[in-house]
This record gives structure tokens, C-alpha cells and sequence, in this order.
């Protein structure tokens, strides 16, 4: 009886643990040549995003929910940096002009709000320009241009692209 009620009041607590991590947007999985991106994908709604929703000079997930992941199968070069194999954290900085990306070797974060207490795992920044688009991009889009090798993260009016090589 004393085993059944721990099972129990463990699966309650557990229960209301998860609820406050419970996803709220779809995800999505871009494999690529060398790797995989995960990431959530929330939808614009009206809002404005970047510079309101996400503020500008502040550190972003790159999507939603828990924080997004890339993972290169071999050593690579993000934006010119070199980069080894593995699966890191993708952040940015936003800006009206320029996004700094940054791949964190600490994994399993929820958003951005551990990032300050991790950010000594930095393992790259990279800065890259904005390009200003004319259309809106409704949901928040990863995707990789093979005939550019670059890797493409666009959402609302906003669009950046980092070279990647390996």
C-alpha cells in the first residue's frame, strides 16, 4: 500500500512539474547534409515580433518552447568558426540590423532563461545581417540552402543566414 500511494503521489508531482514545460507551439526537425536542427515553430498571430515580443538585444531561443538544437555529424565551420561535431544550443541576439547566433555546448535548456548561468558554454558567436523581407513570413522557419550551404532562419519581415561548411 505505502509503495502504491508513492507511485502515486510521484505521478501527481510529476505531473505538475511537466505542466509549466508543456509545448505550446508545433516542432519541426530540418535534417541537412551534415546534421539536424530541432526547433519549435510558433506562429506570428498578429504580433509584432522582433523588437516587441522579442526584444532587441536580448538573448532568444530561436523558436519556442525548450531551446532549439543543431547538430553537425562532423567538424564544421558556422559562420567561419570552427565548430566540432556535436549538438549544441542555438541562441541569437536580435537586432534591427544584425542578429548575433551563438551555438552553446550546454543542452537540455528550456528557452533562453538559463543562458546567462551557461553562457561561459559558448562555443561560437557569429554575427550576420538582417535581411529585410517585403512579405511576412507567418511562421518561423528554419531551413538550409544547399546551393549556398547556408542555414536560414526567418519569421515575420526578417530573414538571416549563416554560411555553413564542412
Amino acid at each position: 500500500m505505502k509503495n502504491l500511494l508513492l507511485v502515486l503521489a510521484l505521478f501527481i508531482m510529476g505531473d505538475a512539474f511537466g505542466q509549466g514545460r508543456q509545448r505550446k507551439s508545433p516542432h519541426d526537425t530540418l535534417t541537412y547534409a551534415n546534421g539536424e536542427v530541432i526547433y519549435g515553430r510558433p506562429y506570428k498571430s498578429g504580433r509584432e515580433i522582433f523588437g516587441s515580443l522579442e526584444k532587441f538585444g536580448k538573448v532568444w531561443r530561436v523558436g519556442a518552447d525548450e531551446a532549439t538544437t543543431i547538430s553537425f555529424k562532423k567538424d564544421s565551420k558556422f559562420g567561419g568558426e570552427a565548430i566540432p561535431a556535436g549538438t549544441y544550443t542555438l541562441f541569437a541576439i536580435t537586432n534591427e540590423n544584425e542578429w548575433t547566433l551563438i551555438l552553446n555546448s550546454q543542452l537540455g535548456q528550456w528557452g533562453a532563461f538559463s543562458y546567462e548561468k551557461n553562457k561561459d558554454k559558448d562555443v561560437a558567436k557569429v554575427t550576420v545581417p538582417v535581411e529585410h523581407l517585403n512579405d511576412v513570413i507567418e511562421q518561423l522557419t528554419i531551413r538550409y540552402d544547399d546551393d549556398n550551404n547556408k542555414l536560414i532562419i526567418e519569421w515575420d519581415m526578417s530573414r538571416v543566414s549563416v554560411p555553413l561548411s564542412f
